[in-house]
């Protein structure tokens, strides 16, 4: 399985918020719900991951209430890919 980089994931993220005319803020930091990037447009950049990498990530609903920051979504992501 090929796995993505830290910023690939990040243009992924950026690219499922473009589509909405919304911007993916520089800051990590930034709360997900203040950029209106909601339980969808995760489900969306898993998809874009997935066909990426060409395999499934394998996640849990409980893993997903933790997270609130695109940092959050960043971590995720790359721990998914690494499990």
């Amino acid at each position: 399985m090929a796995e993505l980089t830290r910023e690939q994931i990040r243009d992924l993220m950026g690219a499922v918020l473009e589509a909405q005319g919304k911007t993916l803020p520089a800051d990590d930091g930034a709360d997900l719900r203040e950029i209106g990037f909601r339980s969808l447009d995760f489900s969306e950049l898993a998809l874009r991951v997935e066909d990426e990498i060409g395999d499934e990530l394998n996640f849990d609903a409980p893993g997903l209430r933790q997270i609130a920051k695109v940092g959050d979504v960043l971590d995720f992501i790359e721990q998914l890919q690494s499990a």
